[in-house]
């Protein structure tokens, strides 16, 4: 007698955030102009929202757990200074630095196991 497994099919569901300008990731996280929100489907792009960035340094702005209750789990950034990095890894967001270009394409990248962390941090404000 043959015996054949069933597996359940999984659905990964994750969201992804990126500081923005003008579609393009912001080079300082903490002073980017909004976030894109990209809802990712089994690795697929199914939708994208924007949110505004609040007030204050990236570190100090409390974006980090608004971020965590949306359900985000990945920070595509630019540049990035410790604190703001220790911050959303404290939520449990992945942060991957060193990203630049536009945001729709890096997200596909991202997708595509094409982008990692550079490992670099923004030890001042005026970090480029």
């Amino acid at each position: 007698m043959q015996i054949m497994a069933k597996f359940a099919h999984k659905t990964m569901i994750m969201k992804i955030a990126v500081p923005t300008r003008d579609g393009r990731v912001d080079d300082h996280f903490g002073h980017c102009a909004y976030y894109t929100i990209f809802d990712v489907v089994n690795n697929q792009i199914t939708g994208v929202s924007k949110m505004a960035s609040p007030e204050g340094c990236g570190c100090k702005s409390g974006i980090a757990p608004v971020l965590k209750q949306m359900g985000v789990q990945v920070m595509l950034a630019g540049n990035m200074g410790q604190g703001a990095k220790n911050v959303l890894e404290a939520q449990r967001i992945e942060v991957i630095r060193g990203c630049s270009g536009d945001v729709d394409q890096l997200v596909k990248d991202y997708l595509d196991g094409k982008i990692s962390d550079n490992g670099e941090v923004c030890a001042h404000h005026d970090c480029h």
